[in-house]
């Protein structure tokens, strides 16, 4: 029983060319070369042809618009301390004439601060434009005020959100 086990390895050895046979194609289905995949590898040098080039446009803001946050309205706001260390200042803003004056009054102080413009409520592309030709300097973005209503336990804007706190 023993050299029955060991019968086929013995062939094997005395018989190299029948261990060793070619590989059979069973199938060629054609495919496509993986250069493509690696041709960001170790690539020095060469610059990528034209082709392949991706060019995006930006987006209007504007396309966006109307704007309306129906948790928010303009009014007075309590000016309130949070610590919130390492937040960039934000600032809301909508279309209306508490919130142009405030910009107007507030405007260099939201420059030295870095602050970024959320409009909250703006209606058309005309407002908007000129909301954005007022904060000339600032960075101004149209987007809800509702998540940052809610969080935040506000129900009216124009206010400055800085690390410290809220206020108008």
């Amino acid at each position: 029983m023993h050299f029955a086990g060991c019968f086929p390895l013995v062939l094997a050895l005395l018989f190299p060319g029948i261990s060793q046979a070619e590989l059979t194609v069973v199938a060629d289905l054609g495919g496509q070369s993986t250069a493509e995949y690696f041709a960001g590898i170790n690539n020095q040098g060469e610059e990528p042809p034209a082709s392949q080039v991706l060019t995006l446009s930006t987006p209007d803001k504007a396309s966006v618009l109307p704007i309306r946050t129906p948790e928010l309205s303009p009014g007075p706001l309590e000016a309130r301390s949070l610590s919130m260390p390492g937040m960039r200042s934000i600032f809301l803003i909508g279309d209306d004439d508490l919130s142009r004056r405030w910009l107007s009054l507030r405007r260099d102080q939201l420059i030295q601060l870095n602050a970024v413009g959320y409009v909250v409520n703006v209606a058309s592309k005309a407002s908007w434009d000129d909301l954005q030709h007022q904060a000339n300097g600032l960075e101004l973005l149209p987007v809800s005020g509702s998540d940052l209503a809610v969080r935040l336990g506000i129900s009216h804007y124009p206010v400055l959100i800085s690390e410290k706190g809220l206020e108008q």
